[in-house]
């Protein structure tokens, strides 16, 4: 049987470690393949975690969460906003102000806009 060979990242892969695909068909990428994101397999079946509409100011003159106007949360940042250097500020303050890692600060909706919907996730409680 002839596989197709795929680059990193590519979405498939071809049967291999045992596994057969009808008719020479490719399987999907696992994450360790050079995929990013949640694997179907895991256990998490839930985006859980608090939601949070904020409104950012970049290149001010300190890093500070203003408060909240009218259900959104004001936030200023030093950073400049090329390159995702405002983003990355404002995951790094939210992360510090809620008290979780930044890994579970995510953001959500509005990459290029003032206006970003940001997603704090809880860490699991252990039993």
């Amino acid at each position: 049987m002839r596989t197709r060979e795929t680059s990193l990242g590519g979405g498939l892969r071809p049967p291999s470690d045992g596994r057969r695909a009808p008719f020479g068909a490719l399987l999907p990428a696992s994450p360790k393949d050079g995929l990013r994101g949640r694997s179907p397999r895991s256990k998490r079946t839930d985006a859980s975690g608090e939601v949070l509409e904020v409104r950012v100011q970049p290149r001010a003159r300190r890093n500070e969460v203003v408060g909240q106007v009218g259900g959104v949360l004001r936030v200023r940042v030093t950073a400049a906003p090329e390159g995702g250097e405002a983003n990355r500020g404002v995951i790094a303050l939210l992360a510090e102000a809620f008290g979780v890692a930044p890994s579970r600060v995510v953001l959500v909706r509005g990459g290029t806009s003032r206006d970003k919907l940001f997603r704090i996730e809880r860490p699991a409680r252990r039993r």
